[in-house]
């Protein structure tokens, strides 16, 4: 592609570079200009005008960007995405429900280092999306590419982008209360729990209150019959022996973690009683408030692994928005 100031007199059928107002016509940016369009330029007493001109073998920016998204998701309907239609060289890619994204990081890298003007961005791998929420978008950044370089982008980035759809449809959510201690109605908490479920598409089917006890919560849990057991203390989890992992042992099942890197949400436990995920919820899930709590419970209402070693890893980006209701603010007094 060429692209530069002509004389009008060589500008029929370059792409105009930037919106023009002649008399009381508006040309825009990366209109096709016709002979018309070149005698009212000169009548407005214009002598040059800067274009874009497409080279043989250049993919125009709309036909090139609707290829490579339909490249980088080639079913649709199988990834759980949909195209929207090519415009000024871009073209969105959305998500056709609830679920988590998952892509091949390597690849888009790859796609992104073939050609400056053949760009994919991106949400984060394994963000939380909703219907209609935007995954990614191709944008061709000049007016034509290559088409080599289309052609190379489109191998590099096959099939690297798809949503992973919710596998779990219901929980159970334990609330516990520490005795002799004030009894605080924890409404709130239920229903920011409640509210991230039901953006996955998952029912809050049972709420059990129960003494802040290991006996307690481990018949609880024996009698949740729900996909995913939830567990919310009324004292904050301090060790792998504490009361709720404990309980959850006596229950049958076997700690995967406690403790993340991420603030807040540095106090969650996960585990599993038989094939039923048991999430150890922190304190600051009471709140609505993006914390860590919420990367691991999206990927495993997702049907998403979770390991030990993935929770350690999510250290990096893992200093999330401090929660001002926190009784233990990360800042600590101020000095005097």
């Amino acid at each position: 592609m060429r692209f530069g100031a002509v004389a009008l007199d060589q500008a029929e059928g370059g792409l105009l570079a930037y919106s023009l107002t002649v008399g009381s016509r508006r040309l825009k940016k990366g209109h096709a200009l016709t002979a018309e369009d070149v005698a009212d330029l000169a009548r407005a007493g214009l002598t040059q005008v800067t274009i874009a001109r497409l080279d043989p073998g250049d993919v125009p920016e709309n036909a090139a960007a609707l290829r490579l998204a339909r490249a980088l998701v080639p079913v649709p309907e199988a990834a759980g995405l949909r195209l929207d239609p090519a415009f000024t060289g871009r073209v969105n890619i959305r998500a056709t429900g609830p679920g988590i994204v998952d892509l091949n990081v390597a690849d888009i890298h790859a796609l992104n280092r073939i050609d400056p003007m053949v760009t994919l961005a991106t949400l984060p791998p394994l963000a939380r999306v909703s219907e209609g929420s935007m995954v990614g978008t191709v944008k061709i950044i000049s007016y034509a590419v290559s088409e080599a370089a289309l052609s190379a982008a489109c191998a590099a980035g096959a099939g690297a982008m798809r949503r992973i759809a919710p596998v779990l449809r219901s929980a159970g959510l334990i609330v516990t209360h520490v005795a002799d201690a004030p009894q605080k109605p924890d409404a709130k908490g239920i229903a920011a729990v409640r509210g991230r479920l039901e953006a996955l598409g998952v029912t809050l089917d049972r709420v059990v209150h129960v003494a802040h006890e290991a006996e307690a919560i481990a018949a609880a849990l024996a009698g949740l019959d729900t996909g995913l057991a939830l567990v919310l203390t009324g004292s904050a989890t301090s060790d792998a022996a504490d009361v709720a992992p404990m309980g959850m042992r006596r229950a049958g099942g076997r700690l995967i973690r406690f403790g993340m890197p991420v603030d807040p949400g540095n106090l969650l436990f996960l585990g599993e009683i038989g094939a039923r995920p048991v999430i150890g919820l922190p304190g600051c899930a009471r709140s609505p408030a993006l914390n860590g709590a919420d990367w691991v419970l999206e990927r495993v209402i997702c049907g998403y692994p979770v390991t030990d070693a993935d929770i350690a890893a999510m250290g990096v980006g893992g200093l999330l928005k401090e929660i001002p209701s926190r009784p233990q603010p990360r800042d600590g007094p101020k000095p005097r």
